[in-house]
């Protein structure tokens, strides 16, 4: 589980068929190793071997590749990390799993203050699932929505996010790993199940 806390910024080192090598930094290889979880923009992925040097390996399934913009990655494109959460940890951001439902497209990035608006449009089967001032994970990141109309939802960037993510990388009609809310998912199952029920 994670928390949508990015804590380092990687880089894609190279991409052999479902194979991916990423480089990072030295302070975030030290707690990983053979078997660790990790998100990569927002994916939960499963170290393959034992890092080496600066970098690590992960295989992606046919399913993850389908669900994700990582198809659209190339060598050298930078990626948002974040590491398992741990039993002690401070819970700061809000549940994610690492389990992608979709991407969504950038639409537009508006400087507003000392932050930036983005918006982005989702599948619409997505949007039942996205409220105003909810939680989103978008490429991993823990954001609120501020607003919610149609296909599109915006989310608020604050400074320290805007330069330690890989947010400020992205161009309209970029692509992006959505993650619902998950208490929105359970919360659809229930009432579904409870209306069978009577």
């Amino acid at each position: 589980m994670f928390t949508g806390i990015v804590s380092h910024i990687g880089k894609v080192e190279g991409i052999e068929g479902a194979k991916f090598t990423f480089s990072v930094p030295a302070s975030f290889i030290k707690s990983l190793k053979k078997g660790s979880s990790i998100s990569v923009n927002g994916v939960c992925l499963t170290l393959k071997n034992s890092p080496s040097g600066r970098k690590f390996n992960v295989d992606l399934m046919p399913e993850t590749q389908k669900r994700t913009s990582f198809s659209d990655l190339k060598k050298g494109d930078s990626v948002n990390l974040e590491p398992a959460m741990k039993t002690d940890s401070r819970f700061e951001g809000h549940i994610v799993q690492g389990h992608i439902d979709g991407t969504a497209k950038l639409g537009s990035v508006k400087k507003q203050g000392n932050s930036y608006i983005m918006t982005f449009a989702v599948p619409k089967p997505l949007t039942r699932y996205i409220a105003e001032k909810g939680s989103i994970a978008v490429n991993g990141i823990s954001l609120t929505v501020i607003s919610a109309r149609g296909n599109q939802f915006t989310v608020g960037i604050i400074p320290y996010t805007w330069e330690n993510t890989m947010l400020k990388r992205l161009k309209a009609g970029d692509k992006v790993n959505i993650e619902v809310d998950i208490l929105a998912k359970y919360l659809e199952k229930l009432v579904k199940n409870v209306k069978k029920t009577h």
